[in-house]
């Protein structure tokens, strides 16, 4: 992969003085994300899209070879038909919802290998108009409920989808991943396929039947999960986008 080509992360906020434990472990995340993308020969631009707002994101990650939209907070349920007061929600910030969206259908346009992360295979299926679960209960084995924060991913397998995109990156057999959501990808959006589950059938991982779009809903960057995991899916985005190939 040539030096030059470069990769946006993008984030909810730089800013969480309301939690600062659960921002703490947030920025332990990003930190592997980046340090491993940097490792791998990308260059890496860190932007926190609530920070910013839409336009502005927009703006500053135009030039994106490639897209990785980590975890963070809920979506704000109106960009999915919801309602709030729902079982476990979390602070909301809906501009970065509006900017992250926004990011998606441009790839989506533009064929620019996008990765989703927890949150971020949500928001690839919200801005594809699809909608979430808003409360998998206290009971599912989707995350360590009532743990401090360092001890709250659960580690459960995900069945992958035979001749998927994700299944050719980490193989054919059911692969062990760390958790620590409370929702899940609930109706499909267009043009997507869910192609892994967890043993109970919530959905997993899911990407485009022609983009080079990819969501997971699980931790590939956390210090807990399997060695070499985050580089197979940091791997999925050493494509070159679709209109370049088209113009070529």
């Amino acid at each position: 992969m040539p030096a030059s080509r470069s990769l946006a992360v993008i984030e909810v906020t730089r800013f969480r003085a309301h939690d600062p434990a659960y921002h703490d472990y947030v920025q332990v995340l990003i930190g592997r994300t980046i340090a491993l993308a940097a490792e791998l020969g990308w260059k890496v631009d860190r932007v926190a899209a609530a920070d910013l707002g839409p336009a502005s994101l927009l703006a500053q990650t135009d030039s994106a070879d490639a897209v990785v939209i980590m975890g963070g907070e809920d979506i704000a349920p109106e960009f999915y038909g919801g309602d709030t007061g729902y079982e476990g929600e979390s602070a909301h910030f809906p501009s970065a919802d509006e900017g992250q969206i926004a990011v998606v259908l441009r790839a989506l346009d533009r064929g620019t290998p996008l990765l989703g992360i927890c949150r971020g295979h949500q928001i690839i299926n919200v801005a594809l108009g699809g909608t979430i679960v808003q409360h998998l209960g206290d009971s599912t084995a989707h995350k360590n409920h009532g743990a401090p924060i360092e001890e709250i991913m659960a580690a459960h397998p995900v069945e992958l989808t035979a001749g998927s995109s994700i299944s050719g990156l980490l193989g054919p057999d059911p692969v062990r991943v760390q958790s620590a959501h409370h929702q899940a990808v609930a109706t499909l959006g267009d043009g997507l396929i869910a192609v892994g589950h967890t043993p109970d059938g919530d959905i997993e991982a899911i990407e485009h039947e022609s983009a080079p779009i990819v969501g997971v809903q699980w931790h590939p960057e956390d210090p807990g999960a399997p060695v070499g995991q985050l580089a197979a899916l940091l791997a999925s985005l050493d494509r070159v986008p679709v209109a370049v190939r088209a113009a070529a």
